[in-house]
């Protein structure tokens, strides 16, 4: 049954005025990157647009170390729980123990634990470890998720166990049905997990600031506060070009990935 086309048009320019709503404060933003900060504190039209912002961002702090150390912690906790949630959704589904329905009940009620609650126990012990102002301080704590071995468990779950007594039979041990049938099979999901964990580990702000003392492997999150200070006018040309130049790569993973992540959101709804 087709949609008749008054509504089809009301349809459509109701999605068009949301979108325009929720894509404003990315455009003003991007647009007062361009401006001269007395344009922007009279609120007047811009004069002329200027790459001068861009270049003040790079020269105010060192905005290249700071994305490069965003990069290294997000990938590194995306291969994490990757890898992490991915084997610990194989036990769940494939391995066969005692209390095994139970544990994973326990283990996903963690989720319920909010991140706030766990900040001074995860601080106390790579503290003891002699994991501040270092890399594995920023990464290790983030490795086991909840969500991410959820999601895997219920695409594991639709491979026939058949096959994996067909494995069983022709001498493939569980390492390697992992490796040969079970990933490939669940690579939509580990892709829209590898994004979801990605996006949330390069948008970090407290655990990077509580975790560093000083610049040596402190994110880009951090480094944008940087820009705002309370003595002097703040220079919001300046402030909204970091902020533009801190999205670039989230918007670059979420254009490539897209499809992958559209199709895995899908299949996640339907099961």
């Amino acid at each position: 049954m087709t949609m008749p086309i008054s509504k089809k048009i009301l349809f459509y320019s109701l999605l068009s005025i949301s979108a325009l709503v929720v894509f404003a404060p990315a455009l003003m933003a991007f647009v007062m990157s361009f401006m001269d900060n007395k344009d922007i504190m009279t609120g007047s039209l811009p004069q002329s647009l200027s790459i001068d912002n861009y270049v003040k961002a790079f020269e105010q702090f060192p905005l290249l170390k700071y994305l490069f150390n965003s990069l290294v912690v997000s990938v590194v906790i995306t291969i994490g729980q990757l890898v992490l949630s991915s084997l610990a959704a194989y036990a769940f589904v494939f391995l066969e123990f005692k209390g095994r329905d139970i544990l994973f009940f326990l283990f996903i009620a963690t989720m319920m634990v909010p991140f706030e609650a766990s900040i001074i126990p995860n601080f106390h012990i790579i503290r003891d470890l002699d994991w501040i102002d270092k890399y594995p301080g920023l990464t290790v704590p983030f490795f086991a998720t909840a969500f991410g071995t959820f999601l895997l468990r219920q695409n594991f779950k639709q491979i026939p166990k058949e096959l994996r007594e067909a494995s069983q039979i022709v001498g493939m041990g569980d390492f390697k049905f992992y490796l040969k049938v079970v990933l490939p099979v669940a690579k939509t999901s580990l892709v829209t997990l590898g994004a979801y964990g990605f996006l949330t580990s390069w948008n970090m702000y407290l655990w990077p600031l509580l975790s560093t003392t000083n610049d040596t492997v402190r994110t880009v999150q951090i480094g944008l506060k940087q820009l705002q200070t309370q003595e002097q006018l703040n220079d919001w040309g300046v402030i909204m070009s970091g902020a533009i130049i801190v999205i670039i790569p989230t918007l670059i993973l979420l254009f490539l990935g897209q499809k992958q992540l559209q199709k895995g959101l899908t299949e996640g709804a339907i099961k």
